[in-house]
Formats: structure tokens, sequence, C-alpha cells
């Protein structure tokens, strides 16, 4: 697999469906499979786990957003490997689970990957960087209080998750798909609680 194709949602799905051969997968397998690479791209593959029907189970959309958080504040800090305590390492979920999500974002994943080329690159280095890794560490905040809501924590995930795409890839336009997701969320949010 060349370089270019470790760049793609498709590669990550690879990996993740790749790890999930017992009955169970663990964080640290998942993060095992991938070596210890930078972060990004970490953030965007548990973005994507929460954009699939795995939002819906008990306690997925905390753990998720303390994982994201954890990586997005690493990012911002400018480390290059990634570090996460051992309690959120050892969460599991059915490996079955996992491959049937897998499998539900492959179309859209390969859709995606179909379309992205590096471009508008402003919006993915220097301070614009820095600002897109602090948006993915303040969206998730509100995850914990929104779990009760079923697949309201997507959206937010849907976020991160083109925000985080845009940046592994340096295609600016999906951070700006991003942005403007999350203004339109919080518009959408403000017009519910006036």
């Amino acid at each position: 697999m060349s370089d270019t194709d470790d760049h793609t949602l498709s590669h990550l799905l690879d990996g993740m469906e790749h790890a999930a051969t017992a009955g169970s997968v663990s964080v640290r397998d998942i993060i095992a499979e991938f070596g210890d690479r930078s972060v990004t791209p970490f953030i965007l593959m548990v973005s994507l786990l929460m954009v699939s029907p795995l939002s819906g189970i008990p306690g997925a959309p905390t753990i998720s957003a303390c994982i994201i958080i954890l990586l997005s504040a690493q990012a911002l800090y400018g480390r290059r490997s990634l570090w996460l305590p051992d309690f959120l390492l050892r969460r599991e979920m059915s490996a079955r689970r996992l491959k049937k999500a897998v499998q539900w974002m492959r179309k859209p994943c390969a859709f995606v990957d179909r379309h992205s080329h590096k471009r508008m690159r402003i919006l993915t280095s220097g301070p614009m960087r820095w600002l897109t890794l602090a948006a993915c560490i303040v969206i998730p905040l509100g995850w914990p209080m929104l779990e009760v809501l079923p697949m309201v924590t997507s959206l937010g995930a849907l976020t991160v998750g083109l925000m985080a795409f845009g940046l592994f890839t340096r295609d600016g336009l999906y951070v700006l798909f991003g942005y403007i997701l999350a203004i339109a969320s919080a518009g959408l949010g403000l017009a519910l609680l006036i």
C-alpha cells in the first residue's frame, strides 16, 4: 500500500476491520494495528465510529468524547505520537459490532476518498490548524450530556470527522465543510432553545 493510500478513510476502515479478529476489540488493539503514528488519524477514526450506529451504544459517545479531546489536545500541543490513559486503552466493544459499523461506512468513505485532494491548504496549516484542533476539543464537550438523545452525537462526530479528515489529507475544503456544519448545528441548537 502506498503512502497516498495511507491517507484515505478506506485505509483506516481496513485497519479497524483487521483489528477485529477476536470476539471483542479494544482501543489498544486498534492503535496497535496502525502503530504509533501522528495523532490526527486516530481523531478521525474515533469520530468515524461515532458517525456510525455505534453512537447509539450507551457510554460510547462519552468514551469517544474523552478520547477525541485527549488526542486533539495532544495534537494541539504538538505531540507526534499519541498517549491515552490505560482505562481508555482497555475499553472494548464487540468485534461483530465494529465490523458491522465498518461495513456501514464503506460506501460513504469510498465516495469521500475519491473526492479528496490537496487544496485550500491555508486551512490545514499554521494558525488555522491550531484553531481546527481547538474546535475538535470544544465540540465533543457536550456529548456526555447529549448521549440520552439517539444519534445526536453523530452530528458532532461528523463535524469533528470532516475537520480531522481535512487535516489528515491536507484538504482544506473538508475543514471548511466542518466549520459550516458546526455553525449550522450551533444555529439550530440556539433556535431550538429560543
